[in-house]
């Protein structure tokens, strides 16, 4: 599909959708997809298909240089689910820097431990409902 001026709609549409995410990283995100932890599984099934706030929740989604666990492009939301590795120093610092980019390209960020969806769904799905209300009355004022 092209406009007059012959931008080619769906390539900007990707293009806004992976912020420019390389080949890499794209074939990082599928390898993902392919093993996918108890955490991402459960939410996934909470997210999938609409289910919360009728908003489209990628799983495993190419986004700049990152694979976001998910990712609400309407919303511009991700989640992070963390585990046990989360912990280390060094990926504490890694989280950091790329919540900070992130942050700058628009992005919300939102973690959660594991054990926190494994234990408390329900708290999980409010705390995203809540930031997603809270996105759309950012946008729509």
């Amino acid at each position: 599909m092209s406009t007059d001026n012959g931008m080619d709609l769906t390539g900007k549409y990707l293009r806004e959708l992976h912020q420019g995410a390389n080949p890499s990283t794209h074939q990082h995100a599928k390898e993902l997809r392919g093993r996918t932890t108890e955490a991402e599984q459960k939410l996934w099934a909470l997210l999938r298909n609409r289910q919360l706030k009728g908003k489209k929740f990628r799983r495993q989604h190419a986004i700049a240089g990152y694979v976001a666990d998910f990712y609400c492009h309407e919303a511009k939301l991700v989640i992070e689910l963390d585990g046990n590795i989360h912990t280390t120093r060094e990926a504490k610092a890694y989280d950091h820097s790329r919540t900070v980019l992130l942050k700058e390209m628009g992005i919300t960020v939102l973690r959660f431990w594991n054990s926190e969806l494994i234990t408390d769904p329900a708290k999980v799905l409010q705390t995203i409902s809540d930031c997603l209300m809270q996105i759309h009355f950012r946008n729509n004022t």
